[in-house]
């Protein structure tokens, strides 16, 4: 088991681009430290959300004070609408307002949008800022601050608008979670079942005993999904930094996941992880649909997601409507969709995903209609 008193490095291997993982309980405290080798200029600009800066705020700007640090915070609204067109402008707006250089560093302090956001402008600004992520919700420590995909949202679809930029240090302290709303763990955990059901069935196992100690932040149990989390992803992506292929299996139930979250025009109403989560659990039934998953396997799979509280039945997921004809029109506007039929990340069994080239969308459409059916 992981040691959460000592903090953990993860490598992520990338040549010229390598960077690392450090995770832990506490290891914020180390961000002065790293940000004084980084920053040419003696300040950091932070951009954050309007409430993990109100939880944590004041503790990171008296931590860089204390180390003659000067931080600049950019505040942006909290949710999903934040990863927009608009919110990026203005957020290159402030940093170009305030004289930030290439011998600056932007800290991104918060969630996956605030990952998301702040990478993108670090990649943009002046060709490329260098970028500390600083992740504060389980889903973004385990997922979203590693492996360099940034991107922002549109009215045509998720994340159609980015880059990918590798961050120079990821800082994971789990001791920043206990401020998470149960409900936001939840959404973060399903991104740490995903990792089991892509190729790990002996990580699924032990999420069947301790997933709720690990809900329950446990220490002991925490650090260590999150460290297993985070290597399989460095490895993923020390693979396939750029997802010409095996990295697009980090995708399982994100194509599901990202049309229900369209559907709800991002809101409130169903966080990224949740929509993953059902994703996942429809990906599985699809996989069985097709003949190439035995049911048994898929039905142990969802009902690990369903333990976590994720909903697995499309029928009763909150938001929407949902009409399986708007989920598919959606999904047209992935870009990999070539002559009507795109690539799924579909399974053959727990631990077995694999890239299934051509889904048929009309079939897609149809088994979508089946599940809008109360199960």
């Amino acid at each position: 088991m992981t040691d959460p008193s000592q903090p953990l490095c993860v490598p992520v291997a990338l040549g010229e681009r390598s960077y690392d993982i450090l995770i832990g309980a506490g290891v914020l405290g180390a961000l002065a430290r790293h940000l004084r080798t980084l920053s040419g200029t003696g300040r950091a600009f932070v951009i954050s959300d309007e409430t993990v800066w109100s939880l944590h705020g004041a503790a990171l700007t008296a931590g860089l004070a204390a180390d003659g640090l000067h931080s600049i915070p950019w505040l942006v609204p909290p949710g999903e609408n934040s990863k927009s067109w608009d919110m990026l402008g203005r957020t290159l707006d402030h940093l170009l307002h305030h004289g930030a250089g290439r011998d600056d560093v932007i800290v991104a302090f918060g969630g996956g949008v605030v990952g998301d956001l702040s990478g993108l402008a670090a990649a943009l600004l002046k060709r490329g800022m260098t970028l500390v992520q600083v992740p504060t919700t389980l889903l973004a420590q385990v997922d979203s601050s590693v492996g360099g995909k940034t991107a922002v949202n549109t009215r045509q679809g998720k994340n159609l608008i980015g880059a990918f930029y590798q961050p120079d240090l990821v800082l994971a302290d789990t001791a920043l979670l206990a401020s998470l709303p149960e409900r936001e763990r939840r959404a973060g955990y399903a991104e740490i079942i995903k990792y089991g059901l892509i190729d790990d069935v002996d990580f699924l196992g032990w999420l069947e005993s301790q997933g709720p100690a690990v809900l329950a932040l446990d220490p002991d149990a925490v650090a260590e999904a999150v460290a297993v989390s985070c290597r399989a992803k460095a490895r993923i992506v020390a693979a396939d930094e750029r997802e010409g292929g095996v990295r697009a299996l980090l995708n399982l139930g994100h194509t599901f996941g990202h049309t229900l979250e369209a559907a709800n025009q991002y809101g409130p109403a169903l966080l990224h992880g949740e929509a993953v989560g059902t994703g996942m659990a429809l990906a599985l039934r699809y996989s069985v649909r097709l003949g190439l998953m035995p049911e048994a396997e898929a039905r142990r799979g969802t009902a690990l997601i369903g333990a976590a509280g994720l909903q697995t039945d499309l029928s009763r997921l909150a938001g929407g409507p949902y009409r399986a004809a708007d989920l598919v029109d959606a999904m047209r506007q992935d870009k990999k969709v070539r002559a009507g039929r795109l690539p799924l990340i579909l399974a053959s069994g727990l631990g077995k995903a694999f890239i299934y080239q051509d889904a048929d969308l009309n079939d897609v459409a149809a088994f979508l209609s089946e599940e809008l059916q109360t199960r």
